[in-house]
């Protein structure tokens, strides 16, 4: 690690990934509230009685546990608290690294219904990105297990212009904290990093698919004949023709040498010389 646990449990010194989330979110009551926690004037938000904040933590050793089971990595710094190197008012609550890769890891909870890959790294993309930056990590692993029995592993790579967009937003609330002044929503919706492709799809059900996938199948043997004989044919064209015909197609040579064909129309080519 590049840098050591923090002893304390306070959340007042410093912005979090919890924290970031709302800073690039649009919630501008949400905002104020984590300014007012920030500056020492609200409690914390009690979750106790939030049933899926719970759910999450219960299930974190078995999402844990799972995780490396599957993967056959290996999870350190488990609740590691850690602070940036120079910006010190940046911190993060790690649930954990990878211990092959250094990569992030994020154990969440979330509800089966209407679940998408791309929906939870929405969701969590400030917070993740956050934690990157905060550790100088490359990618993150968000390990997830949903009510409906499902778990999904989800990668996402540090992306340098989303981590600056956060880090702007960030600089603006943390002075905002010291200032006084109450905080605005930074308004700029960030880029959405691409995830790595790990899913399965079965496309049995697509009608489109099913049609295309049989003119695929139908015309892929023609395909291969067809680029044969156009490879065969370049061959024969004399090298200094700058066009040839016969049989229905043309060849013709462009100025740098690239040689491209088109049909003619079977009259025309059997036309006889006037």
């Amino acid at each position: 690690m590049v840098n050591q646990p923090e002893q304390s449990n306070a959340r007042t010194g410093f912005i979090g990934g919890s924290d970031a989330r709302i800073i690039m979110g649009d919630n501008q009551e949400k905002l104020i509230r984590l300014w007012r926690e920030k500056r020492g004037e609200a409690e914390p938000q009690d979750l106790s009685g939030e049933l899926i904040v719970q759910l999450g933590s219960i299930t974190e050793d078995l999402n844990r546990t799972w995780y490396e089971r599957t993967t056959g990595n290996t999870i350190e710094d488990v609740q590691c608290k850690v602070r940036h190197p120079v910006h010190k008012w940046m911190g993060a609550t790690l649930d954990g690294r990878v211990q092959q890769t250094g990569a992030v890891y994020e154990a969440k909870f979330m509800l089966p219904w209407n679940f998408s890959e791309e929906a939870a790294a929405d969701k969590h993309m400030a917070q993740l990105q956050h934690n990157m930056w905060v550790i100088s990590a490359r990618s993150a692993v968000l390990s997830i297990i949903t009510g409906g029995g499902k778990w999904v592993e989800i990668t996402i790579h540090a992306d340098p212009l989303y981590q600056h967009l956060l880090l702007t937003a960030e600089k603006k609330f943390w002075r905002c904290v010291q200032t006084g002044e109450p905080p605005a929503l930074f308004g700029i919706e960030a880029p959405r990093p691409r995830l790595e492709a790990i899913k399965v799809v079965d496309m049995a059900s697509s009608n489109s698919w099913a049609e295309l996938a049989t003119t695929y199948l139908r015309t892929r043997m023609a395909h291969g004949d067809h680029e044969i004989a156009k490879a065969e044919l370049k061959k024969l064209v004399p090298e200094d023709a700058r066009e040839a015909t016969g049989h229905g197609i043309r060849a013709k040579r462009s100025k740098s040498g690239a040689i491209s064909f088109d049909a003619l129309s079977m009259e025309s080519d059997h036309a006889p010389i006037q």
